[in-house]
């Protein structure tokens, strides 16, 4: 019941922080007219009787969301597609590069968790590819693989693998001595050992680096889409900058930290399914 109430108010507030922060952003936007009456024949040749274009105000953004969300499917062109079918190319892609990534990371993080000489050998070159920016990626992906497509998936894939394959690693190397000797003695072979007790020994700390690699492959994949161009919310943000259309720009920064968010929340239920106290 404690704890029910304690959710209760940490929501409460949240509302109340919300609706605080909207109505501060709605009065600090203040509307420049200029009164045309009192302006002289060059100032108004000049345009300065127009309204400077500005931050919008939170009501035109909810506005723009309720258009775009009512209708998020609609396919008019290229160049103008609703924000569902953007969102849907740059979850294609992410999810895409990063289940590449988890079908090299996790069991190459099981070698080099299991084996102190693999680990000695390879961790040389995790630590030099690991920091690269993907913007540093994405010209030479280009180059090589001339296609944009595929180009913004192999950075997706190589920036999301790292963190799965440290994960992995640590969590199989601090498995218990006393679990794979207890295998050991049981005379199981390494294939259903790893299976069996170091899998599930260590699969709290690998979905960790599964949630924090989804986390990292989303972000990347703005960047690449702006890059690229075409398709995607990345693109979306880019094109409606363009246009010079606040609006859209902030509904689109909205909309991909709902899905980002969603993303985490997804990964955070499976990592509470895994868990488990000694």
């Amino acid at each position: 019941m404690d704890r029910l109430s304690e959710n209760k108010r940490a929501a409460i507030w949240s509302f109340a922080l919300l609706l605080v922060s909207l109505l501060v952003w709605e009065l600090s936007i203040s509307t420049q007219q200029v009164a045309t009456g009192e302006l002289t024949e060059y100032e108004l040749l000049t345009g300065a009787g127009t309204a400077k274009a500005g931050v919008p105000p939170p009501s035109e953004v909810i506005v723009k969301a309720w258009e775009e969300l009512s209708n998020p499917f609609y396919d008019a062109g290229p160049n103008d597609k609703g924000i569902g079918i953007q969102i849907g190319y740059s979850i294609y892609r992410v999810l895409t590069g990063y289940f590449l990534a988890a079908l090299i990371a996790i069991p190459l993080g099981f070698l080099i968790g299991m084996s102190s000489v693999a680990y000695k050998a390879l961790n040389p070159f995790i630590q030099v590819l690991r920091p690269i920016s993907p913007l540093a990626w994405m010209p030479l992906a280009l180059f090589i693989i001339q296609d944009s497509e595929a180009s913004a998936i192999f950075v997706i894939f190589i920036c999301s693998i790292w963190p799965m394959l440290l994960n992995t690693a640590f969590g199989v190397a601090g498995v218990r001595e006393d679990w794979v000797n207890v295998a050991r003695t049981h005379e199981l072979s390494a294939l259903k050992s790893a299976f069996t007790v170091v899998l599930p020994a260590a699969a709290p700390t690998i979905v960790t680096g599964m949630r924090i690699s989804i986390g990292i492959a989303w972000l990347v994949i703005v960047a690449a889409e702006m890059l690229v161009g075409g398709t995607g919310i990345g693109y979306y943000v880019w094109n409606e900058w363009n246009n010079l259309d606040l609006t859209s720009v902030i509904f689109s920064i909205l909309m991909i930290g709902v899905v980002g968010m969603l993303l985490d929340a997804a990964f955070g239920l499976l990592q509470r399914r895994v868990a488990y106290v000694e």
